[in-house]
């Protein structure tokens, strides 16, 4: 078998490093959307997965006083969820068992590690006082 880019020998052994199921490589636009949203800890991406096996990831957008938008539920790419998935730059959390569905919350990956990035704690809002 011929080697190839992948298999030859490197001064950095760690440059050919396999970082889960699927090499590393520049995102495509629609999978950093995805990443975006579920990196941002204000909104939580849940995935669900339905007794046939099939998958739905989603959100809930607020609604925007301004513009009147939001307030809905929000279906994310499925084909760029489980992409992001097999790459190792997204985790499922513990799954919630119904007897339709099982549900998991999905957490952006750090990069490098296979931990989920850490949720960052809410800020207490302080209020003054009326005297």
């Amino acid at each position: 078998m011929p080697l190839t880019a992948v298999h030859a020998p490197t001064a950095d052994p760690r440059a050919t490093r396999r970082r889960g199921p699927r090499q590393c490589g520049p995102l495509s636009a629609a999978e950093a959307d995805v990443l975006r949203i579920v990196a941002d800890a204000r909104t939580p991406v849940f995935v669900t997965v339905r007794q046939g096996g099939r998958r739905r990831y989603s959100y809930w957008r607020p609604l925007d006083s301004t513009t009147g938008r939001g307030g809905c539920y929000v279906a994310l790419p499925t084909a760029e969820c489980d992409r992001l998935h097999a790459a190792g730059r997204i985790a499922l959390g513990e799954p919630l068992t119904d007897p339709a569905r099982t549900t998991h919350r999905v957490t952006a990956v750090r990069a490098g590690t296979a931990e989920p990035a850490p949720t960052p704690a809410r800020a207490a809002r302080v209020r003054a006082r009326a005297a």
